[in-house]
């Protein structure tokens, strides 16, 4: 669900802050990174 005000009005891409934003992927519509989703799916096939 995006949450941040330049995400809905723009995209993430377009924002002046994205590089240093801690929230992107959290609040924003910017995909989360390869090695995030890898981490995620060795943590759950352990299970």
């Amino acid at each position: 669900m995006t949450l941040c005000p330049v995400a809905l009005a723009a995209s993430c891409k377009k924002c002046p802050i994205v590089s240093v934003c801690p929230l992107k992927t959290v609040i924003g519509d910017y995909p989360k990174s390869e090695g995030d989703t890898q981490s995620q799916k060795k943590k759950s096939a352990g299970k």
